[in-house]
């Protein structure tokens, strides 16, 4: 799919995370994405002035199957909302956020909105007529605003770029939308990095200004800072093990990051599951198949770990590590043990050191893998779903994409359904 753009258009936006520059005419614009949303909708064609980072998110949206007239759907009731986002991350910073963003959204009939990593929309503050009009195209609490469900819009794009991002009118995917213009930006958990959601502002055409992209980027960098406060780095004697997602496994351990290779990733993935520790026979089986690696070869590489970490955190005999270890997997687990789906999904960055072949590391990413794919089924939240259907783990799992064409609306079934009868053709 080409763009077609006259000669000059693309000097206009010198930063393209920015919807409109301060001397352009929103009016004029707003005309031509509507005619561009038209053509791409219709015949699956780019044109500009589309930037690069709608025309992308036009393509995830349409990839995901939303529909240009859907809506974005109430996940979290009121019986669940309330618990879940007391115990989000994110509700530390609502302080500082309501501070800064609180009189701006209300005197300029705006709305302030913060969401998790899945794009549900745990608070909607501001205006009240505001409140009401965005009411009827539900950005309301417990919504969820992901691309997937509800296409190119400023909280949902934000986390899918993971990147602060202004988007203006047309550039909304779905057509109820077109009339609002928002821009958001990601919240990060200050320590480990990791996406814990985004804030946005959301009003009319007067926030199509470079001045709203920088206001809500600062926002955040506050919300953060005040998370950091709040949350202080783990003490020098806590280690972190960050495996999910990833060849190479993370430790960070005694304000130290230590990226391993992947023998030391398994290694190291063993023994926190292990925390009496192993035995070097004992890691043989955990770790080979067969007997080509003799004991005096791990016996080596256990040593140049050791050297790598330090003898005060990784004992010998057996090997153990020397104080608790906080590993992402066994959070997925006991989130999952605990029925928090939605948390343990978030908390799950891909299947664990994929690229493994050690005995125990396929034993335990098929069981957890299973167990979440289990869960997901079993509940037959749509959103959901369709989060592990369009992520790279998911996109060929049958069962996954069978139990969504059956839990999504009836509008996006057909589609859905057709996904579904093509994997199970490839799959026979």
């Amino acid at each position: 799919m080409g763009m077609h753009e006259p000669p000059g258009r693309e000097s206009e936006l010198t930063d393209p995370w920015v919807a409109l520059t301060a001397d352009t005419d929103p009016g004029e614009r707003l005309g031509e994405m509507r005619h561009a949303h038209e053509v791409f909708t219709t015949a699956g064609r780019l044109e500009r002035p589309v930037r690069s980072v709608v025309g992308e998110s036009w393509r995830r949206s349409a990839r995901a199957r939303v529909s240009p007239d859907g809506a974005a759907l109430v996940e979290l009731g009121p019986d669940e909302l309330g618990p879940y986002r007391e115990g989000h991350p994110l509700a530390r910073a609502m302080p500082v956020i309501r501070e800064l963003m609180g009189a701006y959204a209300t005197d300029g009939e705006h709305l302030l909105a913060v969401c998790d990593a899945h794009g549900r929309l745990l608070w909607v503050e501001g205006h009240a007529t505001t409140r009401r009009r965005a009411g009827r195209m539900n950005f309301v609490e417990g919504a969820r605003w992901s691309e997937s469900v509800a296409g190119t819009n400023a909280p949902g794009t934000a986390i899918a770029v993971d990147r602060p991002v202004q988007v203006f009118a047309a550039e909304h995917f779905l057509r109820p939308v077109q009339q609002w213009t928002c821009a958001a930006a990601p919240l990060h958990d200050p320590h480990t990095g990791r996406v814990l959601g985004a804030v946005d502002i959301t009003g009319g055409n007067r926030l199509a200004h470079p001045h709203s992209l920088a206001f809500v980027q600062a926002v955040a960098r506050a919300a953060e800072s005040q998370l950091a406060l709040l949350a202080p780095e783990p003490a020098r004697e806590s280690v972190q093990l960050s495996a999910l997602g990833r060849d190479e496994a993370l430790l960070v351990a005694g304000g130290r990051k230590i990226r391993l290779s992947r023998r030391h990733s398994e290694i190291l993935v063993a023994l926190a599951r292990h925390p009496e520790g192993l035995g070097g026979d004992e890691l043989l089986v955990e770790l080979y198949e067969d007997e080509t690696v003799t004991p005096v070869t791990l016996r080596a590489e256990l040593s140049r770990l050791r050297r790598l970490l330090g003898p005060e955190l990784l004992l010998s005999r057996p090997y153990r590590f020397a104080a608790p270890v906080d590993a992402d997997f066994d959070g997925v687990a006991r989130r999952l043990a605990s029925g928090a789906l939605a948390a343990a999904l978030s908390a799950y960055a891909g299947p664990l050191l994929p690229g493994s072949q050690a005995p125990s590391v396929v034993r335990l990413r098929r069981r957890l893998d299973d167990q979440l794919r289990a869960s997901l089924i079993a509940r037959g939240d749509p959103g959901l779903l369709a989060d592990w259907a369009y992520s790279p783990w998911g996109e060929d799992d049958l069962p996954v994409w069978q139990a969504l064409a059956a839990a999504a609306p009836p509008g996006q079934r057909p589609a859905l359904l057709a996904r579904a009868r093509t994997l199970d053709a490839e799959q026979r």
